[in-house]
């Protein structure tokens, strides 16, 4: 099971987490990968200046936008596989 958790605290809130979050949940529905994956929001992970954050498994990953959720997805949840 891949574990997805996105900063939703204020800092990163502001940066647009909503959209990232959106942007996961729609990705897990296109690729038919809901039993695979745990999406979750948390709270302040102390990097708020990169925000947004989310941490994949144990990887944090920082300044995320919705525009790179695809290609992050892609290499981290499904292994770099687009098929």
């Amino acid at each position: 099971m891949t574990h997805i958790s996105i900063c939703v605290g204020s800092a990163c809130h502001l940066r647009g987490a909503h959209a990232v979050l959106h942007a996961f949940s729609n990705l897990i529905e296109k690729y038919q990968v809901a039993g695979r994956i745990d999406l979750e929001g948390n709270f302040c992970r102390g990097r708020c200046t990169e925000g947004v954050v989310i941490k994949i498994n144990d990887e944090i990953i920082t300044n995320v936008t919705k525009e790179k959720v695809y290609d992050i997805f892609r290499e981290k949840v499904l292994g770099g596989d687009v098929s």
